[in-house]
């Protein structure tokens, strides 16, 4: 497995790079790398679309500082991700009583199944932080805000997945399933809620995202 793709932060990639990481055949990165960088990019719009909410938000800074921590976080979990999955490999090939490689597997399949887990912690927070901004926040981002909640609702659903499939390939039946599936529906709330704040607000749905009532596009963001 190359040094790139375990030890380097994806985010400090080039766009290109991390995409052509992705689709290579090294197992990483892979699925649960791809969910926490949606979150990241989920979390990104969230800050800009609060930083743009000052003027209508009191808790905006707030907002913001807490979106970028988010992100940051994301980022390092898309590591994490990495090197979890290249120890279950790790764990897979070791030689010696074959007992004790089950369990080795068995024991990084179960950190493997924490760290999606975190993902999905982010993610449902980063998706009620957009619903509110798509809600309450500039009109002028809302279009932003409702695809940082859908983004990190994708992110949280995918990184649940995850979840379920270590937890089933190692055997383990506790709460850690449970609580993925809750966030899952979490996040899905939020983001529906984001998109019926944006009909309130005007958005009627058609296919070219503007309503009525929207601000036109060539107004001043603030």
């Amino acid at each position: 497995m190359r040094a790139e793709g375990t030890t380097k932060d994806y985010l400090e990639l080039p766009l290109g790079r991390f995409l052509d990481l992705t689709a290579s055949r090294e197992p990483a990165p892979g699925g649960g790398a791809a969910a926490a960088v949606a979150v990241a990019l989920a979390a990104a719009l969230s800050g800009m679309a609060a930083r743009f909410s000052e003027d209508h938000l009191e808790d905006a800074a707030a907002l913001a500082g807490r979106a970028d921590g988010l992100r940051e976080e994301a980022s390092r979990l898309a590591r994490d991700d990495a090197a979890a999955y290249a120890r279950v490999l790790a764990a897979g090939r070791s030689s010696g009583d074959p007992d004790l490689r089950r369990r080795r597997v068995k024991n990084a399949l179960s950190d493997a199944a924490d760290v999606p887990l975190t993902v999905a912690e982010a993610g449902v927070e980063v998706a009620g932080i957009a619903a509110h901004l798509a809600q309450n926040g500039n009109p002028n981002l809302r279009g932003d805000a409702i695809c940082a909640a859908v983004l990190a609702e994708a992110g949280t659903e995918a990184a649940a997945v995850l979840v379920e499939m270590n937890l089933s390939d190692g055997g383990f039946e506790d709460s850690r399933l449970a609580r993925a599936e809750e966030l899952a529906r979490n996040a899905a709330a939020y983001a529906r809620r984001a998109r019926e704040g944006a009909r309130l607000h005007g958005w009627d749905g058609s296919p070219n995202g503007r309503g009525a009532s929207s601000p036109s596009p060539w107004e001043d963001y603030r």
